[in-house]
C-alpha cells in the first residue's frame, strides 16, 4: 500500500469512529441512561450529572481523533517518521493519561455522592484501563517515532 493510501485508510477510519462516536455520546448514553433511570427510579437525579460528565470526557477523544488526522496527513506526505508525528502522538498520550484520571476521579465523585453503584464503578476501572494502556502505547510509539526520525535526520545528512 502506497503513503497516500494507508493516510487515505487512516482518515477513512477517523471519520468512522468520530460518527461512531456521536451516535455513542449523543444517541446512545442518553437512551440507555434513559432506560436506567426507568429501571431504577432512585438514579434519576444522577441522569444529567453523569451524562455531562460522559460528553465532556468526549472532549479529550475527539483531540486525539484530531491528532491523528494530523498524523495521517504526514503519512500522506511521506514523512511517518518526524517529530511532528512524535509530538502528536505524546499529545495522544497526555490526553488518554487526563481522560482517564477525569472519568476515575468524576466517577469517584459521584459514586461518593449516592448517584452511582459498584457495578458502574467496576465499568470505570475497566475504562480506565484501557486508557491508561492507550497512554502507555503512544507514549512507548511517541518514543519510537522520535527515535527514528532522530536516525533518519541523522541518515540524510550522511553523503
Amino acid at each position: 500500500m502506497s503513503q497516500k493510501g494507508l493516510a487515505n485508510s487512516l482518515k477513512a477510519i477517523i471519520i468512522g469512529l468520530a460518527v461512531c462516536g456521536l451516535l455513542i455520546y449523543f444517541y446512545f448514553l442518553p437512551v440507555w441512561g434513559k432506560a436506567l433511570v426507568g429501571d431504577f427510579p432512585q438514579y434519576k437525579a444522577a441522569y444529567w450529572p453523569w451524562l455531562i460528565i460522559l460528553w465532556m470526557s468526549a472532549i479529550p477523544c475527539y483531540l486525539v481523533l484530531l491528532c491523528g488526522w494530523k498524523i495521517s496527513t504526514e503519512i500522506g506526505k511521506d514523512n511517518s517518521f518526524s517529530e511532528i508525528n512524535a509530538k502528536m502522538l505524546k499529545t495522544i498520550a497526555l490526553l488518554a493519561a487526563m481522560d482517564s484520571v477525569y472519568i476515575f476521579v468524576a466517577g469517584g465523585v459521584l459514586f461518593a455522592l449516592g448517584m452511582s453503584t459498584g457495578i458502574v464503578e467496576v465499568l470505570i476501572l475497566f475504562v480506565v484501563f484501557a486508557g491508561v494502556v492507550v497512554t502507555v502505547a503512544a507514549a512507548a510509539l511517541s518514543h519510537l517515532v522520535y527515535k527514528a526520525a532522530a536516525m533518519k535526520e541523522e541518515n540524510d545528512l550522511t553523503i
